[in-house]
């Protein structure tokens, strides 16, 4: 269900995102014939300028849903010393994205905690790197190196200088949504393998909305020629004539 609403948003944004460039006033040029063959060509030169002309427009997009998903949080579970995943934390971003909220639940919770009963708090300001994997400080322990799951859903927030904020991630999927969004918030490059692929898929799908509307159309190889200027513009109305 999770992916399909992703895939839903996606798509809605998409649209959007096509209807605002359309009607921001830009002048938008056709493709030409030997452009549109190259649709069959994901590799070819005018394919490849298009996806790199639409990269930003989509990586703000993956930043809006990675931030969006951060403001409603995740239950977190806390890993003690003997191993022992029987209690959990919540954290949650706040509307304005300036700052985290978190602190302990009695349970596992799937829905939305409120900013209220998280009593905790990081400013985002205050925030001065993320780090993952081997680097966090809770992976330091002995034997948790040799634990690869947990390697690969650990990260951790440095901040006030000597402070960490230590996460466990449920699972991968939510490891890259908080590492991404974590890093657009400190105005970082989002470099998780989920972003990579939403770049794909949805470049491709603005790529095919864009090539649907050329469809059954003749494309000419080169650009129709400009017509001569008129001989005269008396057709053209004056509206500095008074009539009477």
């Amino acid at each position: 269900m999770r992916v399909e609403k992703k895939q839903k948003w996606y798509a809605t944004q998409s649209v959007t995102l096509r209807f605002n460039t359309v009607g921001s006033g830009r002048p938008h040029r056709p493709l030409l014939k030997s452009e549109m063959l190259s649709q069959e060509d994901p590799k070819s030169h005018p394919m490849l300028e298009l996806r790199e002309k639409l990269q930003p427009e989509v990586t703000e997009l993956i930043k809006r849903q990675r931030l969006n998903r951060l403001c409603e949080g995740t239950c977190f579970r806390k890993i003690s010393a003997r191993r022992r995943q029987d209690k959990f934390w919540y954290c949650r971003l706040s509307p304005n994205h300036k700052v985290l909220h978190y602190g302990d639940i009695e349970e596992f919770s799937q829905g939305q905690i409120s900013h209220d009963s998280l009593q905790e708090k990081v400013t985002v300001a205050d925030i001065k790197a993320v780090v993952t994997g081997k680097d966090c400080p809770h992976m330091r322990e002995k034997g948790a190196l040799k634990n690869k799951e947990l390697l690969e859903l650990a990260f951790s927030i440095l901040h006030n200088s000597d402070e960490y904020l230590n996460f466990i991630a449920p699972d991968k999927h939510e490891f890259c949504i908080w590492t991404d969004g974590l890093n657009a918030l400190l105005g970082k490059e989002m470099t998780s393998e989920l972003t990579k692929s939403d770049m794909d898929t949805l470049v491709t799908m603005e790529l095919k909305l864009r090539l649907l509307d050329l469809e059954n159309i003749q494309i000419p190889d080169v650009p129709p020629p400009v017509p001569k200027e008129p001989s005269t513009y008396d057709f053209v109305y004056d509206f500095t004539q008074q009539h009477t």
